[in-house]
């Protein structure tokens, strides 16, 4: 199959479609084309998240704000998973995640994951490479897997790509790592203060944080940015119209409102910092 992730809206994916289906009849997923516009970052995220729920395939991911300019385009190998995306950091994180996932002692070692630079050519458009650079790039490594990638070996992936005309490794692709937070620990290495950043926002308005489930496990209330807030399991725990603290399905901490926006209720934007101190807590 074929991924395909976008910030386009409507009708620009149609076009990038249709361009594959030219070349391939691979299926076609959309995973998303209404992520934050000119944020690459947010995308990662994202597919960070959702990509690893697939079997084997070609992504095909285009959050280009560079589009145009002298940023590449980049194919990025992940085990036997395939990224197209531009050369702006937005593949490198899902790219880890699904290198992690095809081996269980990935983490004790270098990710499986190589990059190939495109040679573009000459796009017909200087505004639309996802029609004319990247969807043509996923196809041609579509067809050229044959009965892959979901049959193939990362090996066979890895030889599938070094023989295509158009591709050379990249010498020196562009990474994007996701923010950590900061945690205060007190002397028996429990949390007691959180300093973390907002990733994105989804369009329930639920404020995802980078800040780890589990430094908040246990806890009944937390401070975030000094209000008190109650830690719930669910939405269905707080009555409608209250904030509540949660574990987003992603693994990460959410501050959201039962049937509310969570941004507008803490005045929280992709980037900003949220501190988050358990309520049992003096500082």
């Amino acid at each position: 199959m074929i991924t395909l992730t976008s910030d386009f809206g409507s009708p620009y994916p149609a076009a990038m479609k249709g361009v594959i289906r030219r070349h391939t009849d691979a299926e076609l997923i959309d995973v998303a084309h209404d992520l934050p516009r000119g944020d690459p970052r947010a995308a990662a995220f994202w597919l960070r998240f959702v990509l690893p729920e697939f079997p084997p395939a070609v992504h095909c991911a285009v959050i280009d704000p560079g589009v145009g300019t002298d940023r590449d385009a980049l194919v990025v190998r992940a085990g036997s998973h395939v990224l197209v995306a531009p050369d702006n950091g937005l593949a490198m994180p899902p790219a880890r995640a699904l290198a992690g996932e095809e081996d269980e002692e990935a983490e004790a070692e270098e990710p499986d994951i190589e990059a190939f630079v495109v040679d573009t050519g000459d796009p017909a458009s200087a505004t639309f490479h996802g029609r004319d650079v990247f969807a043509p790039v996923a196809a041609r490594i579509r067809t050229a897997l044959g009965d892959g990638p979901a049959d193939a070996t990362p090996e066979e992936v890895s030889e599938t790509l070094a023989a295509m005309d158009d591709l050379s490794p990249a010498a020196d692709p562009v990474d994007l790592v996701l923010p950590e937070p900061t945690v205060e620990r007190d002397d028996a290495g429990d949390p007691v203060a959180v300093d973390g950043e907002v990733l994105a926002i989804d369009r329930f308005g639920n404020v995802v944080t980078n800040v780890p489930g589990e430094l908040i496990r246990g806890h009944d209330w937390v401070r975030i940015n000094e209000e008190l807030t109650p830690v719930a399991e669910t939405f269905g725990a707080v009555d409608q119209g209250d904030r509540l603290v949660t574990v987003g399905s992603h693994g990460y901490v959410e501050c959201d409102v039962n049937d509310g926006r969570g941004d507008s209720a803490f005045d929280l934007r992709p980037g900003e910092s949220v501190r988050i101190v358990p309520d049992n807590v003096s500082l």
